[in-house]
């Protein structure tokens, strides 16, 4: 199959949706598919057309962001081109084309389907006020002319105020999950190079981003070292200069150099050198704070270089620890409970550990891409010629 790709940021842009689609992206090229991937050429150093793991990448130049939004003119010609030499249109929500690429598969008759991955929410400025409504509008024409809907997770859809009014074509399919299981010389080389002495050690991945929740973690992180005074954090990804985010990591600097050497940027961590950082750490946190966050593939990494994970109990965040019983879930926002269920799992570890192969079980790359095959595959049989005005 031609399967082709639409989402507005991707690779080398870091987030949990462009590590998604890459991981899949490149899993559909290993069993055989070809993909191209449609994105925005967020940064004119990146090149129009390019070639990463098999997967073809066209970029389309911006000419003005809205918030984190993007705006290609160009964008409607590139699509139409492709959707014409492509069998499947698989776009990635949130996204203001989104209308444009469902309406244009009907026209040229190609199944359309769309993989929700998070509500959106701006900062609060009069342009978001207009910007936000536009985008909702486009993603609910988008999923009126698709075909099907993927969550990640049965949980957040329920939850969501968009994918619940389309649940009668909503399938959820897990996402592709995938870390190379660590050494023990990569373990021992990363515990050298960020010094790692003392315990307990309580890791983070990932940007330096409101919805993160990094601000409750510093207000646990005060509680934790009155009990845990050697307790460090680790913070992987990137910290400096994240698109959108700058106001707030201006705002939460004084709180790190407080902190000081007990808080650790390491940058982004890719290969073992990330699976060493899992393994180096007593328990990860995923404290984020709204539904901009669904699901958080960083901890079923942790999960499978065998450290548990505490999250916020937020529908879909809370799933990987549910499912596995590797962590515990604390209140959204809620800074005491967070520091007391981070020291439950670092007092009683052993108590929440689970082998590897148990979490592979529930999450891997290979069983998203076969799911997204099948599903595929029953698109194909079951297109038809149908009038554009009908209903979907």
């Amino acid at each position: 199959m031609r399967i082709l790709h639409v989402l507005s940021y991707y690779r080398p842009h870091i987030s949990g949706l462009t590590i998604y689609v890459e991981r899949l992206a490149r899993g559909l090229v290993r069993a055989g598919h070809q993909v191209t991937v449609l994105t925005s050429q967020y940064d004119p150093a990146l090149p129009l057309r390019d070639a990463q793991d098999g997967v073809s990448i066209v970029r389309v130049p911006v000419i003005l962001r809205l918030s984190k939004g993007v705006i290609m003119p160009a964008f409607g010609i590139a699509a139409r081109k492709l959707i014409r030499t492509h069998d499947i249109v698989h776009a990635h929500l949130p996204q203001f084309d989104g209308a444009g690429l469902s309406i244009n598969a009907r026209l040229f008759r190609k199944p359309a389907l769309l993989t929700y991955h998070c509500d959106i929410q701006l900062p609060p400025a009069l342009l978001n006020r207009v910007v936000h409504p536009v985008i909702l509008s486009a993603n609910h024409i988008a999923a009126i002319y698709a075909k099907k809907l993927v969550a990640y997770t049965d949980d957040y859809a329920q939850n969501s105020s968009y994918l619940s009014r389309y649940m009668h074509k909503l399938q959820v399919i897990p996402p592709p999950v995938e870390i190379d299981p660590p050494t023990q010389e990569s373990i021992a080389a990363f515990a050298a190079k960020w010094a790692i002495r003392t315990r307990p050690i309580i890791g983070m991945v990932a940007r330096l981003a409101t919805e993160k929740g990094v601000e409750i973690l510093l207000d646990a992180f005060d509680i934790i070292r009155r009990q845990m005074p050697d307790a460090r954090v680790l913070f992987a990804g990137p910290y400096k200069n994240v698109l959108g985010e700058e106001e707030y990591a201006r705002r939460l600097q004084p709180r790190f150099a407080a902190a000081g050497p007990q808080w650790t940027f390491t940058g982004s961590l890719h290969g073992q050198e990330l699976s060493a950082f899992y393994s180096n750490c007593d328990v990860t946190v995923l404290p984020s704070l709204n539904s901009t966050e669904s699901f958080g593939l960083v901890q079923v990494e942790s999960m499978l270089c065998g450290t548990p994970s505490v999250c916020s109990n937020l529908p879909g965040v809370r799933v990987p620890v549910q499912t596995t019983g590797m962590g515990l879930v604390a209140p959204v926002g809620d800074a005491r409970a967070l520091a007391n269920s981070i020291m439950e799992v670092c007092h009683n570890r052993p108590k929440y550990i689970r082998d590897r192969a148990t979490i592979s079980r529930h999450y891997s790359t290979e069983e998203s891409v076969r799911q997204y095959v099948a599903l595929y595959q029953e698109l194909m049989v079951s297109r038809q010629p149908a009038a554009f005005g009908a209903q979907p």
